[in-house]
């Protein structure tokens, strides 16, 4: 796959698809995004085909013709304007709302706060799970995407299983780092085996939850390791460590970012998010409206000059203007003045 430039949107939940299909406003947002210079969108979660994935039903799918039609007419939107799309398959696993009755699972029915809610999945029903994955991923094939990516990060299902504090499982799947490992792993090889041995997945993970800021997958970087390596094995291209602040060091004693060491530990591609552009970091739920400032992307730039991730996440900024990545190799967006376009900023072009 082959992007334009080394800016990406970032996934932003929605909730504008009533009934799970996509209409043409959601074709003409993710369009405008293109359109204003993003390379690489990946679009907001994809719930799976099981209704206890996600809630509500406005959150998009990609089961059936009438969602998988909508997903064609936005991808050719976003591919008229030049740039690729990636659908992000999503399962909420237990921070799933359960108000509608249905009840959520997980790998041991607890949520990111470690508060019981829904109930653990059975062993036997693990191999269905993965195959939902599998199908969504073929649907987003036969709907134009470009690459898919499985949301691994934030305590939903995937992270659930590989966090020591929500999987509590006595089986294969849990314990050791590597049993907790086994699942996330057999869900992307169900996903290679959907799409074939070319087509693009993306994996994103992180550190902290929803709930849970100061959560940790990994204390040092052998740990990271010990968490990354079976999902590269098992047929990941691309790793999107999700970060509430870029610039933040990932572990003591080095001022690597989690993407840093993503890349240095693994070697493929990596992208790097969280609060690009703009003065506080990213808080969930947060409706104060007031405005955030513009920040330098100084630090952003000299983490990219130094290998430290090969695409750049960009989610509240692009909100607020889609013609952000535009304006700022442009030189024209507020707060950006002086910074020299024409160096640094080009090579991520």
């Amino acid at each position: 796959m082959r992007i334009p430039n080394r800016f990406a949107m970032a996934p932003m939940t929605r909730r504008a698809s009533p009934g799970g299909v996509p209409g043409p406003d959601v074709a003409a947002y993710y369009a405008r995004r293109a359109a204003g210079g993003v390379g690489l969108i990946i679009t907001e979660g994809v719930r799976l085909a099981d209704p206890v994935a996600a809630w509500p039903p406005s959150i998009p799918t990609l089961a059936g013709k009438d969602a998988v039609a909508g997903w064609r007419a936005v991808t050719d939107a976003v591919h008229a304007h030049g740039a690729v799309i990636a659908a992000q398959l999503w399962h909420q696993g237990a921070e799933r709302d359960a108000s509608d009755g249905l009840e959520p699972v997980s790998p041991s029915g607890l949520n990111s706060v470690g508060v019981a809610g829904g109930r653990a999945l059975r062993t036997e029903e693990l191999p269905r799970v993965a195959a939902q994955y599998a199908e969504a991923a073929r649907n987003a094939v036969d709907a134009g995407f470009d690459a898919v990516e499985l949301h691994g990060a934030h305590g939903y299902l995937l992270d659930e299983f590989l966090w020591d504090k929500t999987n509590r499982r006595t089986d294969a799947y849990g314990g050791s780092v590597a049993a907790r490992t086994r699942f996330p792993a057999e869900v992307v090889a169900a996903v290679r085996g959907a799409v074939g041995p070319e087509f693009p997945i993306v994996y994103r993970f992180s550190q902290w939850k929803a709930n849970a800021y100061d959560a940790r997958l990994a204390d040092s970087p052998a740990e990271l390791e010990a968490v990354l390596r079976p999902l590269v094995e098992a047929g990941v291209d691309v790793l999107h460590p999700s970060t509430r602040r870029h610039y933040v060091p990932a572990f003591s004693g080095s001022d690597l970012s989690l993407a840093g060491w993503t890349k240095k530990i693994t070697g493929i591609p990596v992208i790097g998010v969280g609060s690009v552009g703009l003065a506080t970091e990213f808080r969930p739920g947060s409706r104060t409206g007031d405005l955030i400032a513009a920040a330098p992307v100084d630090r952003m730039l000299e983490q990219f000059e130094a290998g430290e991730f090969d695409i750049v996440a960009v989610g509240r900024a692009l909100l607020a203007d889609p013609a952000w990545v535009n304006r700022v190799r442009d030189n024209s967006l507020d707060g950006f003045a002086g910074y020299h376009a024409e160096t640094a900023l080009a090579r991520l072009y």
